[in-house]
């Protein structure tokens, strides 16, 4: 018996329409098959490969004694390494 009892889910699902009502149960039906359409449809655009961006061109530099626009973007490029600590003494 227990809580998977075709008895038991039919209770559940009758009072979920009395809470709920139908429109709103129709109205979340919808939405979940729409949210399952959109990852499907992403997760297959995510298989494809995808298209390489169009070159853009480069900025020129300020001359010397001037400093850059202020919406310039500005990239660090740097790479992390582990560094081991001496062992203490106590």
């Amino acid at each position: 018996m227990g809580i998977f009892d075709w008895k038991h889910w039919v209770v559940i699902l009758i009072v979920v329409v009395l809470v709920f009502g139908t429109k709103k149960l129709k109205g979340l039906g919808s939405d979940v098959g729409e949210a399952i359409k959109g990852f499907r449809k992403a997760m297959n655009d995510d298989e494809k490969p995808a298209e390489p961006a169009p070159a853009q061109p480069t900025q020129a530099q300020p001359a010397p004694g001037q400093s850059a626009p202020l919406n310039q973007p500005h990239t660090i490029d740097v790479q992390a390494q582990k560094v081991e600590e001496p062992a203490r003494k106590d």
